[in-house]
């Protein structure tokens, strides 16, 4: 039995639901969420509410949307909950040293990697990218650096070959939310195991950007590969056809020698088939502009490629 702690939550995407919903499941008081201001989307451009807001919003929670801690009205009012603990998985915010040292257990956070690898904002997709096997969820007493707070449990999940930043992300997810109500215990207790991080081992996982998704083709296939997988479902690997972009949103790395990087040496039910700078990458899946992702099959009976090279 976990005993009953006063809480504060602090998260912004899908990622953070599932450990809050952990926290709600243990009967955990969660005295107030914070999530990051409501963003426009959509064609309209209308604000909409994050997925831990309308979670929050759900049950009732008290909900609080700074647009930065570092303002000492902010501050004081987090202080004010007298909570014991502060739990943060993918707020989107830094925490000041008067947050970091205001709730009486301080706070934890739900890491997306083994750390000390791949610190900062987009372990899943760094991940991916580098070809790791394996990846998994770090809960971390949090201090004033980024990600470098001594470690209270690790918890691997390998990556699967056909792994996507989609999937990957959903299963860390629930991991993360299986880690927290296990470390729980504890953390309430006052004293959880806190093992420090290896410097010398640490790597940077930085935000993701639009420009990384543009695909090199003169890039070995089996690195293409990675990126169309990685950054499904933002931003998206893409190149160009006829001077127009082309989402790339499925492909896999095969032999293959002859051609000019990105150019299509052959097409067929199996998909796309371009030359690039080691092997061969097989676009299956794709979407051109104004229109919804689409089989290769179906994007060839009215687009043929032979001979066509992609830029």
């Amino acid at each position: 039995m976990v005993p009953a702690l006063r809480v504060i939550y602090a998260g912004t995407p899908e990622f953070a639901v599932p450990p809050l919903q952990a926290l709600l499941d243990q009967g955990q008081e969660v005295v107030a969420v914070y999530t990051q201001p409501d963003r426009p989307a959509g064609r309209g451009r209308r604000l909409k509410a994050g997925p831990v807001k309308a979670l929050a919003l759900e049950h009732g929670l008290e909900i609080r949307q700074p647009a930065t801690l570092r303002d000492p009205a902010a501050q004081a009012g987090l202080a004010a909950l007298h909570a014991d603990l502060m739990v943060v998985a993918a707020y989107g915010l830094l925490l000041p040293a008067a947050v970091l040292a205001a709730p009486r257990l301080g706070c934890v956070n739900v890491h997306a990697s083994l750390l000390p690898r791949w610190r900062g904002a987009a372990p899943i997709q760094r991940a991916i990218l580098a070809g790791d096997a394996e990846t998994g969820i770090t809960l971390m007493q949090m201090d004033a650096g980024l990600d470098t707070g001594p470690m209270i449990l690790r918890r691997a999940c390998a990556i699967a070959a056909d792994e996507t930043g989609a999937s990957l992300h959903a299963k860390l997810a629930a991991l993360g939310a299986e880690a927290l109500a296990e470390a729980l215990p504890l953390i309430a207790g006052g004293h959880p195991p806190l093992e420090p991080q290896d410097e010398a081992r640490a790597t940077y996982a930085p935000k993701l950007t639009k420009a990384e998704a543009r695909i090199d083709w003169s890039r070995p296939a089996l690195e293409l590969e990675r990126q169309v997988r990685a950054f499904d479902p933002w931003p998206v690997a893409h190149c160009r056809l006829d001077g127009r972009p082309l989402r790339v949103w499925a492909a896999h790395a095969g032999p293959g020698a002859g051609g000019v990087p990105g150019e299509v040496v052959a097409t067929g039910p199996e998909g796309i088939v371009v030359a690039t700078g080691a092997g061969r990458l097989t676009i299956t899946r794709l979407q051109p502009p104004g229109k919804r992702p689409m089989d290769a099959a179906a994007f060839l009976n009215a687009h043929p490629l032979a001979g066509v090279r992609l830029g």
